[in-house]
């Protein structure tokens, strides 16, 4: 049973503990495979904070292959990370049923890498340029890149997640995460790739959301406040306490993780404050508000990538995330 002081860190009352017997079983899957990005739900794994609030959550890993809105809609996920803003509300136009419900990146770690050269020091010098991306980056940040600097489809090559292309082509411009393959290729090729960050040039997309099936929240808002609350003091814990648990479970799930890549992955976390910036100075690791949604979408109609009468408060709720710290 679990004593009054760990209740309360977790913002939990002791009539919503309950005994491990009775511990509610939760789907959660990933939008990637396990690595620091997503520490904070393996170490509140981990720690046993899950279980302290009530739930036996099985964190699912995900990857290139994985589907997460088809898994929330088809209910076979419970929760599922969304690696961005555009995500709950395709979801919203599409009419499947599942919510953003907390934030845990304040800034989206995408960013776009290339090798050193004089002729790019900002995103807007790689106008006109080749960029390998992704086929979900193209569905993405590729449109805001469009809007903002004047990029075009005629720049895309596919992006297969494999460094090797750029590795062998001085002119090679990919898209990547902050926390990863910038390190990868300082460590293939001996040398520091140049990485923009496309939050600093006001990209404003959330990344690392929690999504949340309607069902559950429909059946028991309790378990999906729970969930929440219990990820958040996991992500708390792992950017600044000991984050070796999480990673024990990481290495777990995918053995290709090294000590090296989490702890560089958790000090870029921290060195762009991507989970602690903006709105999270006051309020905490996982909020969102109602100006941040309608910035983003106004941002994106404005573009053309979602229409004028799109619902888009119907992609996300506030009132699960825990009380301001």
């Amino acid at each position: 049973m679990l004593t009054r002081v760990a209740a309360c860190a977790l913002g939990l009352t002791l009539a919503g503990v309950v005994g491990a017997a009775d511990l509610s079983k939760v789907r959660f899957v990933t939008d990637w495979k396990a690595q620091a990005p997503l520490g904070g739900y393996y170490q509140a794994k981990a720690l046993g904070l899950y279980a302290q609030a009530g739930l036996d959550v099985d964190i699912i890993q995900g990857g290139p292959s994985v589907n997460v809105p088809l898994l929330l809609g088809s209910e076979q996920a419970d929760f599922a990370v969304g690696s961005n803003s555009f995500i709950p509300l395709n979801m919203v136009e599409v009419g499947i049923p599942a919510t953003a419900v907390a934030a845990i990146f304040q800034k989206d770690p995408q960013v776009l890498i290339t090798h050193p050269r004089d002729d790019i020091r900002s995103i807007a010098d790689m106008r006109g340029k080749p960029i390998m991306i992704s086929d979900a980056g193209v569905g993405s940040h590729w449109i805001w890149l469009k809007a903002r600097f004047g990029f075009t489809d005629r720049q895309i090559r596919k992006y297969t997640y494999n460094l090797a292309p750029f590795l062998a082509d001085p002119q090679a411009i990919q898209q990547g995460y902050v926390t990863s393959e910038p390190y990868q290729i300082e460590k293939a090729s001996g040398v520091a790739p140049q990485a923009y960050l496309l939050a600093d040039e006001d990209y404003p997309s959330y990344g690392n959301l929690i999504l949340a099936a309607d069902s559950r929240i429909a059946q028991d808002p309790g378990l999906v406040r729970a969930f929440v609350t219990a990820s958040i003091a996991g992500w708390r814990d792992y950017l600044s306490g000991d984050p070796a648990p999480g990673n024990r479970l990481i290495k777990a799930d995918n053995p290709e993780m090294t000590d090296d890549l989490l702890l560089h992955a958790i000090a870029e976390m921290g060195r762009h404050q991507l989970a602690t910036s903006g709105d999270a100075r006051t309020a905490g690791i996982g909020t969102m508000t109602h100006a941040r949604w309608q910035a983003f979408y106004e941002t994106m109609s404005a573009g053309g990538v979602y229409p004028a009468d799109l619902d888009w408060r119907r992609a996300y709720r506030l009132d699960f995330l825990p009380p301001e710290p």
